[in-house]
């Protein structure tokens, strides 16, 4: 099982349902297989097309399928609505992790 990247984009919809959300979701992110290796608040615009969010956190996974217990865990049918409650605009893409580019650059 091959780790993964969780790139999270969005704006914050209501304040407190996203603090609702944080308090408990990086412990059980953690209990996951996941760890947040960045956080960062949206700064300007260089290039490209997609639509500016507000906030962006990159989480790591153990694998796809420590992100899917995360998703689907019953016990958590709770936490996930002040996410969703919280946030606006949200972008939720996986992406492989890679040791570098060169799987992606051959002929």
């Amino acid at each position: 099982m091959a780790p993964v990247y969780a790139l999270n984009l969005f704006d914050v919809a209501d304040r407190d349902e996203y603090l609702a959300y944080s308090r408990r979701s990086a412990r059980e992110v953690a209990a996951h297989g996941g760890r947040v290796v960045a956080l960062g608040k949206f700064r300007e615009s260089v290039t490209g097309e997609i639509e500016p969010r507000q906030v962006l956190i990159v989480v790591e996974w153990e694998s796809k399928e420590a992100f899917d217990s995360y998703r689907n865990d019953p016990a958590l049918t709770d936490l996930h609505p002040h996410r969703e409650d919280g946030s606006s605009a949200y972008i939720w893409h996986l992406f492989d992790k890679l040791e570098d580019l060169r799987p992606l650059l051959k002929d």
